[in-house]
């Protein structure tokens, strides 16, 4: 039975790891990715509401006159 050789299996796989890596690198460095997001300024327009100006009372449930 013949003996299996496996003096070129490192630099078969050093090798192959190598290239990869370098395909991937490549891949990746081609990739655009978009810029970090950046904080907006926003501001609120104060607006006057009719209701805002009268006074109004609110009853509690409880303290409106039993029938």
């Amino acid at each position: 039975m013949p003996q299996l050789d496996t003096s070129t299996w490192f630099i078969t796989i050093v090798s192959s790891m190598a290239t990869l890596f370098i395909l991937f690198q490549l891949k990746i460095s081609s990739q655009t990715f978009p810029a970090a997001p950046t904080q907006k300024v926003v501001t609120t327009k104060e607006t006057k509401n009719p209701w805002e100006t009268k006074w109004t009372k609110i009853y509690s449930p409880l303290s409106l006159p039993q029938q």
